[in-house]
């Protein structure tokens, strides 16, 4: 049972809110387990969202309130709230949108993250997704650092930099955090998705793995399939969605539905990875080169250099059989110290 503490209407009508808001988070955390399960995502996931729910409903207290005090930390310590959850939580009670959730409904999440930084409205958020087609806040800190975020409509060179100061900050937390984890050997970061830039921290190898089960998978209608809420007047429940792991890191994949992506038609193409459990959080996308070295081949965007290498060691230990592209990823034409694709 709720318990209200103050006897001024005014406060109370206050704690009042703050509990339905408890329960919007209980609602936002169910549907998060039915749509796991709707999606065959590992049944200790869908467990998980459902106990957190029961937990949060069956609070006495405001989350809000709990958060103000103790932080994500007071999250983490209620029954059934770990990290991954209650980083998401947290993600709520500031921008009214859970990642996951928006992800698993087939809708966009990436403005109301860009919110979340000082300097950036709804609007804004909105132009800088538009115009530079960027989904995390990593992309984001590249963009600003590249001269691309100037490009966009209304952001001069003061609010760049701004929005500079504010990410290093940021990103300094989310490592600092995720140091002081690794003292007692656990690789994690407190606070929001992305905040501590963890682009790096998983293998292309990997990543370019969970893009080659996805594709396979949806070429063969193997994985459920959700209607977007963005780009996608008909209602058609068209993009297949796929929940894997390895080595107890949870990923979701599905194809870009992003505007730029229906433009240059690779939405059956360009294939977005997201991590969220208890250890650290992400999202890559996975595209067909088109140009240098890697033409034809599957790269990370931004680490086409790890790509490279990755395939350079494959090679090594594959015996080319004749007619054949020394690995199948790689066109027969590819060229080593050539940045071009030389005709057949």
């Amino acid at each position: 049972m709720a318990v209200i503490n103050s006897s001024d209407p005014l406060h109370a009508g206050t704690e009042i809110e703050s509990l339905h808001e408890n329960r919007d988070v209980a609602k936002a955390l169910d549907e998060t387990a039915q749509l796991l399960h709707d999606q065959n995502a590992n049944e200790f996931r869908v467990r998980a969202y459902h106990a957190a729910a029961n937990t949060i409903r069956s609070l006495p207290t405001s989350l809000r309130t709990l958060v103000e005090h103790d932080g994500v930390d007071g999250l983490i310590a209620l029954p059934t709230i770990g990290k991954s959850i209650a980083n998401l939580i947290h993600q709520y009670l500031q921008t009214g949108h859970m990642s996951l959730l928006d992800r698993l409904r087939g809708e966009s999440h990436c403005e109301a993250l860009f919110t979340t930084v000082p300097g950036i409205g709804r609007e804004l958020a909105h132009r800088i997704h538009e115009h530079l087609h960027i989904e995390t806040l990593c992309e984001l800190d590249a963009a600003a650092w590249e001269g691309k975020l100037e490009q966009v409509p209304g952001i001069g060179a003061k609010r760049v930099q701004s929005i500079k100061d504010a990410l290093a900050i940021r990103f300094a937390k989310g490592m600092s955090d995720a140091a002081n984890e690794n003292d007692t050997n656990v690789n994690a970061a407190a606070g929001e998705p992305d905040e501590h830039c963890p682009d790096c921290s998983v293998p292309v190898a990997e990543l370019l793995d969970i893009d080659r089960e996805y594709r396979e998978k949806a070429i063969s209608g193997q994985l459920p399939k959700i209607s977007p809420a963005k780009l996608n007047p008909e209602n058609i429940a068209w993009l297949p969605i796929l929940h894997t792991e390895r080595g107890g890191r949870h990923y979701t994949a599905l194809f870009s539905n992003t505007a730029r992506a229906h433009e240059l038609n690779t939405t059956q193409d360009w294939v977005v990875i997201f991590r969220d459990d208890a250890q650290s959080h992400g999202s890559w996308t996975v595209i067909t080169s088109q140009f240098g070295k890697l033409q034809g081949s599957r790269i990370v965007r931004g680490r086409e250099d790890e790509c490279r290498e990755q395939y350079n060691a494959q090679r090594i230990f594959h015996q080319p059989v004749a007619g054949q592209s020394p690995h199948p990823e790689i066109p027969s034409m590819w060229e080593d110290g050539h940045g071009r694709v030389t005709p057949n």
